[in-house]
């Protein structure tokens, strides 16, 4: 097999950067290029040995370093495995990687290590797509959700599905085998009940989960429309706590859409201010409104903006009528100087359909009632994986609504008594799509795809 290399740590400068070797000549590969403190050296597994990257040829040291062999099957690959712990100097790291590949190592692909980790049997596919959703959670909340998949929270249901779905094809195939006993082999009754409770109900509960998953583990888009000058800008400052967008009292101040991460109780929320809608724009704001027309279609929710100290004007209700198709909440801006606050609130009860929520941007008030509402809309009663630390996610997903379609069919036969060959099909297919998610008859193809979505180096 062949021995890979990669840079391990992110691009830029930092205190260490890591090189991570994996294959049989990593060992080998590491005595080339490495001289140790200790002459006398015999790289036990799982020691750091302190020295010097040195170029075998120009005799030229490259860094000074600290290195660890790593010998399988006790390692992140199962394979042999080198760390070498050098400045983090793009440049040290580059020079290194490169005497490596001078020496016929590979430089590994995108998610290699992790690849190699699920095909040498040490993580199944939900722990190694977990390792994805770690380098790539926006919030504590979507890292915890990663962690206990790492920790084999979704495989741990799957398998149990999965070894209830094994029992039942085996009395089904003793059927198929023996045709022709006089005793029934097969208790419908009995195999219907096993499949609600033991699969069918546990499907349905993982399926429920993906969806709360999908939002604390991939966010949402929240779009903040209104006219000109309803506070906008201001409301994105304040829940970003700093001055990221301009704010005057001119209107049409924000000529483009200026968008920022937010945590809002563990949910990843993109936040975006758009350019006040309005009519007789100039040319540049009407650019403006063109693309605040295109992120409120693309947004998960809509922060539909009044002024208070205004009231409702007959553009508001164009305006609130050309998005109201989108999940809402009706926002009173300026309530501290609110003059007009009548006009607002009875806009709010004709449309008490959208949840309404009445804040000072500029003088924080109500900003964490704000908060929660956003909260509440987007995820509801989505937020079920917390009672298990299970997220599936899309992949999971379909493969889930797949076994559930099998397993419903199956319910259907063992109600019409059909002949057990048909029976055997279903229960079959039901555990293809489980054994996907976890990566027993995962496809060469589907794993390119997994995979590819990793870093460098991991």
């Amino acid at each position: 097999m062949e021995t890979i290399a990669a840079i391990s740590t992110p691009p830029g400068s930092g205190g260490i950067g890591i090189i991570r070797i994996s294959g049989q000549s990593a060992l080998e590969n590491l005595r080339t290029i490495f001289q140790p403190l200790d002459s006398e050296c015999v790289f036990e597994s799982h020691r750091l040995y302190y020295g010097h990257i040195v170029h075998p040829q120009q005799k030229k040291i490259l860094d000074e370093v600290l290195a660890v062999y790593m010998a399988a099957p006790k390692t992140y690959t199962r394979e042999d495995v080198v760390e070498i712990h050098c400045h983090g100097n793009y440049i040290v790291l580059q020079s290194i990687l490169e005497l490596l590949l001078s020496l016929g190592v590979r430089l590994a692909d995108p998610g290699e290590f992790t690849k190699l980790a699920f095909l040498n049997g040490r993580i199944d596919l939900t722990r190694a797509e977990a390792v994805i959703d770690i380098l790539s959670a926006k919030t504590r909340k979507g890292m915890d959700m990663a962690l206990d998949q790492l920790g084999g929270s979704l495989y741990n249901q799957v398998d149990v599905i999965r070894a209830s779905l094994v029992r039942m094809r085996a009395i089904i195939e003793v059927a198929i085998d023996f045709p022709d006993e006089d005793i029934e082999i097969i208790d419908h009754s009995s195999l219907q009940v096993q499949l609600n409770d033991e699969i069918l109900s546990p499907v349905k509960r993982l399926l429920a989960q993906a969806e709360g998953g999908k939002i604390f583990r991939e966010g949402i888009s929240v779009v903040i429309v209104g006219l000109p000058n309803v506070g906008k800008s201001s409301l994105l400052n304040t829940l970003l706590q700093d001055e990221r967008a301009l704010v005057t009292a001119i209107p049409g101040t924000t000529r483009d859409t200026i968008e920022e991460y937010l945590d809002i109780k563990g949910v990843p929320v993109r936040i975006v201010d758009t350019a006040g809608i309005r009519q007789n724009a100039d040319e540049v704001e009407a650019l403006g409104i063109e693309r605040a027309m295109k992120q409120i279609d693309q947004a998960d929710l809509i922060l539909f903006m009044l002024d208070a100290a205004r009231g409702v004007e007959t553009e508001d209700s164009r305006l609130f009528d050309s998005v109201k198709h989108k999940p809402m909440l009706l926002l009173a801006n300026k309530v501290d100087v609110a003059r007009q606050e009548g006009s607002v609130t009875e806009f709010a009860a004709q449309n008490s359909d959208v949840p309404f929520v009445q804040i000072s941007a500029k003088q924080h008030q109500n900003i964490e009632l704000l908060k929660d509402a956003i909260f509440d809309t987007v995820v509801g009663g989505k937020d079920q994986w917390q009672e298990d630390g299970c997220a599936p996610n899309i992949r999971h997903k379909d493969a889930l609504q797949r076994a559930s379609e099998a397993a419903q069919r199956l319910q259907e036969g063992l109600g019409l008594s059909i002949s057990s060959d048909l029976l055997a099909v279903d229960v079959q297919e039901c555990l293809d799509q489980l054994n996907a998610i976890v990566g027993v008859t995962t496809t060469e193809d589907v794993l390119d795809v997994i995979f590819e979505q990793f870093c460098l180096g991991k």
